[in-house]
């Protein structure tokens, strides 16, 4: 259960920063699949090689014992997903704390001059 408590905890630790600092990367279901699921699909198959050559290994007595294809514990998979969350979480976090604007957001103002 370790490994599942430690997720866990960055969920918790991370996720009120949607609602406290509304950063919408939840609501923003694609923006954040786009984001995400590519990276985890390549360490997910990364790490499924690792384990079958017996380079990589997750200890029994940490994990909830569900492994997927490959030999990878649920837990390792669910690590690729919050843990990229948990960080894009944190950085729109400070970016709306800070004002800082990227290019996608509506223009308080208005549209720019001249467009």
């Amino acid at each position: 259960m370790t490994y599942a408590l430690v997720l866990l905890a960055i969920v918790v630790g991370s996720g009120w920063l949607e609602i406290a600092f509304r950063t919408r990367v939840l609501r923003r279901r694609r923006r954040w699949l786009a984001t995400v699921l590519p990276v985890a699909a390549g360490f997910l198959v990364w790490d499924a090689y690792a384990v079958s050559q017996g380079h990589w290994g997750f200890d029994p007595s940490r994990i909830l014992g569900v492994t997927l294809p490959g030999g990878v514990p649920l837990e390792e998979a669910l690590f690729f997903l919050v843990v990229p969350t948990a960080a894009i979480l944190t950085l729109e976090a400070v970016r709306v704390a800070r004002g800082w604007r990227v290019g996608d957001e509506a223009d308080p103002d208005g549209p720019a001059a001249g467009s």
